[in-house]
């Protein structure tokens, strides 16, 4: 037994260069995917009727078919129409796309949480559109839903193990690939399992904390009094110093 993990050691750089490659998967894919549900939450709760259909369409079709359904499309089928990309390029664009959908409904539940008042107030008050926004709207949108955007983010890392299927090589096409070569099927599902699951709960924490320093305001140290002040409190109160005496 021991032998078998000293065979799966000689592999160590592997599982690290495949787990630095779903990194980079995760955080483009993810950056793109906010992109896309912002502006698709926008266009949902825009007054012109083809943003609103356009927005709908997309977020029912691609909530409504398979993500390696949406894989193979992006990077086998569209080099029929003369686009061609790379396994790394399509997998990004294809679960981009993918999380982007699920995001744009999130962002669509946290702008209408915000109250209307407030938008009435910053209207009345003069306050552009845009700057309402970005100051009013947004912040507390992205307070309400912070959970559900870290959870969305953690899916997408799962997510990126369905880009074996194009002969990316992150954790899981690796592991298949390494798997192949020295028949040590535990071992190998083992540490990518692992692996997945230190990802996932770094990203969980890492959320956390930027969800309490951005939506949560600083304690304030109470100011310690001295005796003196205290003292200086009460003789100047004459409703205290009725009452001791």
């Amino acid at each position: 037994m021991s032998y078998q993990w000293l065979t799966l050691w000689r592999y160590a750089d592997t599982f690290l260069d495949a787990a630095w490659l779903t990194l980079q998967v995760t955080l483009l894919a993810f950056a793109l995917a906010v992109a896309l549900g912002l502006l698709s939450a926008l266009a949902k709760a825009s007054p012109l009727a083809p943003l609103r259909w356009i927005s709908h369409c997309y977020v029912e079709f691609i909530r409504n078919t398979p993500v390696l359904l949406q894989i193979f499309i992006i990077f086998f089928g569209l080099p029929s129409l003369g686009i061609t990309m790379s396994a790394f390029t399509a997998g990004v664009l294809a679960l981009g796309i993918n999380v982007g959908a699920y995001l744009s409904e999130t962002f669509r539940a946290g702008i209408q949480s915000v109250p209307k008042g407030q938008l009435e107030a910053a209207w009345v008050l003069g306050i552009p559109r845009r700057q309402v926004f970005l100051t009013v709207v947004l912040p507390q949108a992205a307070r309400a839903v912070w959970p559900a955007i870290i959870n969305n983010l953690i899916q997408l890392l799962l997510g990126t193990s369905l880009l074996s299927a194009i002969a990316l090589p992150e954790l899981t096409g690796t592991a298949t690939v390494i798997n192949a070569r020295t028949l040590l099927y535990i071992q190998t599902f083992s540490v990518v399992a692992l692996v997945y699951l230190v990802l996932s709960n770094l990203f969980s924490w890492l959320g956390t904390i930027a969800g309490r320093r951005m939506f949560h305001p600083p304690l304030v140290t109470p100011i310690k009094k001295s005796a003196w002040w205290w003292a200086r409190k009460w003789l100047t109160n004459p409703v205290k110093r009725e009452n001791a005496l």
